[in-house]
C-alpha cells in the first residue's frame, strides 16, 4: 500500500496586492524527497515555502500534512523577541535532556549559543534557526537559504548532516554546488506555477533550457496561426457579406490563448564598465599584519595584485577576510608592512552588509540621492556611465516595477537589495570592483549574468565569497585564510586551491607567503624541527558520544538477548518461518551494530586518554 505524501498543496492560489502570486498551483513532497526549490528572484520561492510550513494562508486550496509528520521551517529572518540568548531561543520545544544537539549544531555552524539574542548579527540568527530545526529532527525540512551566512566549512558540515539525514527536505539556494551534492529532485516555480522533475539540480538547467525552447516553439506556431486567421476574416469581409461565424470565434480563442500566455521575465539588462585603465601594478601589500587585541587576524604577508587580476578571499566566518580586503584597498591601516596602490584606480565596492542602502528611502531615492549618479537640476535622472537616464528606466534594467521604484528599500527580499547595489555600482565606471558576499540571496540567472559580465571586465576584481561553484568560474587567484593570523595564495578558483593544497600540509600553509604575482614576498618557509606531536583534541560530539556509547552498548547487547531468547525456542522456524527469518536478520544486524559501537569507544577512549 502506497504511504501518503509527507505534504500535499492542491489547488493553492494566493495573492497580494492585487497580482496573483500562485493560481491553482499542486505541489506534493514524498518521503525520502530531497528536493531543490528554484525560481527567479520574485517568482515566490519563500512565499511558497511559506505556504508548505502553514505559515501563509492561501487564499484558495488546500495544504494536507498526514497526522503524526512535523514539518520544520528554517526561514530567512527568524523571530527571537523572548529569548535571551541563542541557546535558549535553539533548545526550545525540545524534550529534557535532546539540548546536546543543539550544542553539537552550533559546533558545526560556528555559532555560541551563549551569545545574547540583542547582540547577535543576522548570520548568528540565522545559524540558530538552522541548529533549531537539525536538532527537532522533522520528518520534512523546508529550508530558505540556509548557506547564507555560512562560511564553506559550515557548509561543508551542513552538507554530510543532510547527506545522512533520514528526512525529506526542499531547500531553496543559490549556491550551485550545495544543491548539486544534496537533491535528488527539482521543484521549479515559474509563472506562479509548480513543475516537477524526478531528477536533482545537476540536470535543472538544460531542463529549464528545453522547457523554454518549447514554449518559444509554440508561441511562435500560435501567432503564424492567429496572423493567418486575422488575414482571412479582413479578407472576407470584402469577398463575402457573410462571414463563418465559427472560424471568427476560433479566432477569438486564439487571440485569448496566446494573451493568456504569461511571458517570462527577462534576464536584468546589467553592463559593466571599466573606466580609464589602471597601471599594471593595482596593489602591492609588503609585511603587512593585523591583530585585534591578543587576536592575530593576519601574520606578515605579501601580495601583489596585476590589472586583470580576479582575486578571491577564502576561508571561515572570522578569519579576516574582509579586514584584509579592506588593507589592501586603503581603508584600514595595517598595524605592520605597507600598503600601496597603484596608479589611476577608480574604486566600486559591493558590501555584504547593504550599508550603503539606507532601509527608509525609495528606490528611488537610493539612485538619485546618490551624488556619483546625481544628474543636476533633474529629479528623475540619474547619471549612468556618463550618460543620463530616467530612474524608473534604469530600475527596470535590473527587473524592478514601476510601482517598486516609489517603495522603500527595507520592502526588498535580499535578492532585490543585492540587485539595487549592483545598479548603484554598474551605474559608474570603474577600474577595480571589491565584491564582499556579493552572491548572497541572488538566483541563479543573475549569477551568471554577474559571472559573465566580470568575466568581461577589463579591470581588476577582489572577492569574498563562500560560493565555490562561483569562486570557480571568476577567481583566477585564490587567497586561503584559515585562522590564526595565516594567509597563502593559490592559482585558480576552489577547486584549485583544494588540488593544490597538499594532503599531508598543516591547515594553512607555514606564515611565509607567496606573492600573487610569483615575485618577492617571501617564499614558503622550511618546516620547523618536528615538535611533539599534540594530542589530538576531542570535539565536543566526540565527548558526547563518548558518554553515550555505553548506554547504546547495553541496550544493544539487551536486544541481542532478547532475540537469542526468541531464537532458542526449537519449534519456531516450523511454526513462524517468516518471524523466524526476521529474527535472524535482525540479530545478525545487531551483532555488527554491537562490534561496532564497542571499537567506536574503544578509538574514542584512547583518544581521550592520549
Amino acid at each position: 500500500m502506497a504511504r501518503a505524501p509527507l505534504l500535499q498543496l492542491s489547488d493553492i492560489s494566493l495573492t497580494f496586492g492585487g497580482d496573483p502570486v500562485f493560481d491553482g498551483l499542486d505541489a506534493v513532497v514524498q518521503e525520502g524527497d530531497r528536493m531543490a526549490l528554484v525560481g527567479r528572484n520574485g517568482s515566490g520561492k519563500s512565499t511558497l515555502m511559506k505556504v508548505m510550513a502553514g505559515l501563509v494562508e492561501p487564499d484558495r486550496g488546500a495544504r494536507s500534512v498526514p497526522s503524526g509528520v512535523r514539518a520544520g521551517y528554517m526561514e530567512q529572518e527568524p523571530e527571537m523577541a523572548g529569548f535571551a540568548t541563542l541557546g535558549d531561543f535553539a533548545t526550545s520545544g525540545l524534550d529534557i535532556g535532546e539540548e546536546y544537539r543543539v550544542e553539537m549544531a552550533a559546533e558545526g555552524l560556528a555559532f555560541d549559543p551563549a551569545r545574547a539574542v540583542e547582540t547577535a548579527s543576522g548570520g548568528e540568527r540565522r545559524r540558530a534557526a538552522l541548529a533549531k530545526l537539525l536538532a527537532e529532527a522533522p520528518e520534512l525540512m523546508l529550508l530558505d537559504e540556509p548557506t547564507n551566512h555560512l562560511d564553506i566549512r559550515a557548509i561543508a558540515w551542513l552538507e554530510d548532516q543532510l547527506k545522512s539525514s533520514r528526512a525529506a527536505f526542499v531547500v531553496i539556494s543559490h549556491d550551485r554546488a550545495f544543491l548539486r551534492a544534496l537533491t535528488r529532485g527539482t521543484l521549479w516555480i515559474d509563472r506562479g506555477a509548480v513543475r516537477r522533475q524526478e531528477a536533482g539540480f545537476d540536470a535543472f538547467e538544460d531542463w529549464r533550457d528545453k522547457v523554454w525552447e518549447e514554449e518559444d516553439v509554440a508561441r511562435h506556431k500560435l501567432d503564424r496561426k492567429i496572423k493567418a486567421e486575422a488575414r482571412w476574416a479582413v479578407e472576407g469581409i470584402s469577398a463575402r457579406r457573410k462571414r463563418n461565424q465559427g472560424r471568427v470565434r476560433a479566432l477569438a480563442d486564439l487571440r485569448a490563448e496566446r494573451s493568456s500566455m504569461i511571458r517570462r521575465a527577462g534576464t536584468a539588462d546589467m553592463a559593466l564598465e571599466a573606466g580609464p585603465k589602471s597601471g599594471k601594478k593595482v596593489i602591492e601589500a609588503r609585511g603587512i599584519a593585523k591583530s585585534f587585541g591578543d587576536r592575530e587576524i593576519l601574520a606578515p604577508f605579501d601580495l601583489r595584485v596585476a590589472r586583470g587580476d580576479r582575486v578571491a578571499f577564502v576561508g571561515p566566518n572570522g578569519a579576516g577576510k574582509t579586514t584584509l580586503l579592506k588593507m589592501l584597498t586603503g581603508e584600514i591601516a595595517p598595524d605592520a608592512g605597507e600598503v600601496s596602490l597603484g596608479t589611476n584606480l577608480d574604486i566600486a565596492v559591493f558590501d555584504q552588509n547593504r550599508a550603503a542602502l539606507d532601509p527608509d528611502m525609495s528606490l528611488w531615492e537610493s539612485l538619485t540621492g546618490d551624488v556619483d549618479m546625481r544628474v543636476s537640476g533633474q529629479a528623475d535622472q540619474v547619471m549612468v556611465r556618463g550618460q543620463p537616464r530616467h530612474v524608473v528606466g534604469y530600475l527596470k534594467d535590473f527587473l524592478f516595477t514601476d510601482a517598486q521604484a516609489r517603495a522603500p528599500v527595507r520592502s526588498l527580499s535580499g535578492g532585490e537589495k543585492a540587485r539595487l547595489l549592483l545598479a548603484k555600482i554598474m551605474a559608474r565606471e570603474s577600474n577595480l570592483l571589491v565584491l564582499d558576499e556579493p552572491t548572497n540571496d541572488l538566483d541563479l540567472e543573475t549569477l551568471d549574468l554577474l559571472q559573465d559580465l566580470l568575466g568581461e571586465y577589463d579591470g581588476t576584481v577582489l572577492l569574498v565569497s563562500h560560493d565555490r561553484d562561483f569562486l570557480d568560474r571568476v577567481a583566477t587567484l585564490t587567497v586561503a585564510m584559515e585562522g590564526d593570523g595565516k594567509a597563502t595564495v593559490y592559482a585558480g578558483g576552489w577547486t584549485d586551491y583544494q588540488s593544490q593544497r597538499p594532503e599531508d600540509a598543516p591547515e594553512v600553509a607555514p606564515a611565509g607567503q607567496v606573492s600573487a604575482g610569483g615575485k618577492g614576498g617571501g617564499s614558503q618557509s622550511e618546516p620547523a624541527a618536528a615538535a611533539p606531536a599534540a594530542k589530538p583534541k576531542m570535539s565536543f560530539t566526540e565527548q558526547h558520544r563518548l558518554k553515550a556509547l555505553p548506554d547504546e552498548i547495553a541496550r544493544i547487547e539487551s536486544e541481542i538477548g532478547k532475540l537469542e531468547t526468541l531464537l532458542a525456542d526449537p519449534e519456531l522456524f516450523t511454526r513462524e518461518p517468516v518471524k523466524f527469518r526476521k529474527a535472524t536478520e535482525a540479530l545478525t544486524a545487531r551483532q555488527e551494530a554491537l562490534a561496532s559501537a564497542e571499537e567506536e569507544w574503544l578509538t574514542l577512549e584512547e583518544k581521550a586518554g592520549g
